[in-house]
């Protein structure tokens, strides 16, 4: 059983033994549904604090995904609260290897020559995902010779993501409320990047070489992009080359609140 099963099992019991006191007369006039979110409050407090006790002993998992002849790849993370360090470090005959704080469950899919992994923290221990206990660290690096598909989602962390060996094709980053620092691939002909973000800091670096075209939306989020490399043209930024390169980033951000950075 999961811990967040787990706890929400303690939720329910709690509720369950109010409504049955409730029935047998003990609250006497007192609404026992007024009870029932404080209630949530405290069982949340309480595994709020449990899991601050448990991050101390939270070991970390060395995990190796073989490419067993896979010609491409495409993966999907799914990361709590924590710190994501991704570069271009797997060896040739790995398409993913590193550390995983708290372990990693994984599954995987090979369709002729296309692998599909999907990874994920192992036994949640809140069913939220952003315990203080969950806060996890992440360090590993994808195989840099063929073809990649990316998707991230994180809640809050601090996200160092070095593309600039790989030759990722798209890379899409959902996240809460994170601090992000993207490099993009060098020489991975089109790379389509798309970032949705609560509230957020994102820096992303263009690669000398790379041409790019940049959209940003956001309600109070603000925008910095390096002009000398990317022309405005109202809402949009972009290489005078972009058309033309043999290299380009497609980026699109939207974001709550926060600040996006492109140079």
């Amino acid at each position: 059983m999961s811990r967040g099963n787990i706890f929400w099992g303690i939720v329910l019991l709690l509720g369950g033994v109010l409504l049955l006191l409730d029935n047998l007369g003990y609250f006497g006039n007192i609404e026992v549904w007024t009870l029932i979110w404080p209630l949530f409050l405290i069982a949340l407090g309480v595994w709020l604090l449990i899991g601050a006790a448990l991050r101390r002993n939270i070991k970390s998992e060395h995990v190796v995904i073989p490419l067993e002849g896979a010609q491409s790849a495409r993966l999907r993370f799914q990361h709590g609260a924590g710190r994501i360090i991704l570069s271009s470090s797997a060896s040739s005959a790995n398409l993913m290897e590193g550390d995983f704080g708290g372990g990693l469950d994984v599954s995987k899919r090979q369709s002729g020559s296309l692998l599909e992994v999907k990874m994920k923290m192992s036994g949640s221990i809140f069913p939220f995902d952003w315990s203080p206990g969950q806060s996890l660290d992440w360090v590993f690096g994808l195989n840099q010779d063929i073809p990649l598909t990316l998707e991230l989602e994180t809640g809050a962390s601090d996200n160092t993501l070095d593309l600039t060996a790989l030759q990722v094709s798209e890379i899409t980053l959902k996240s809460g409320a994170s601090s992000t620092k993207l490099t993009l691939p060098a020489n991975a002909g089109r790379t389509r990047v798309s970032i949705e973000a609560g509230a957020a800091s994102v820096k992303i670096t263009v690669p000398e070489g790379v041409a790019a075209r940049i959209r940003s939306k956001g309600g109070l989020s603000s925008i910095n992009v390096n002009q000398q490399r990317f022309i405005k043209s109202g809402d949009l930024y972009q290489s005078v080359d972009y058309d033309t390169a043999r290299n380009q980033a497609d980026i699109d951000v939207q974001m709550g609140v926060g600040s996006v950075e492109v140079r």
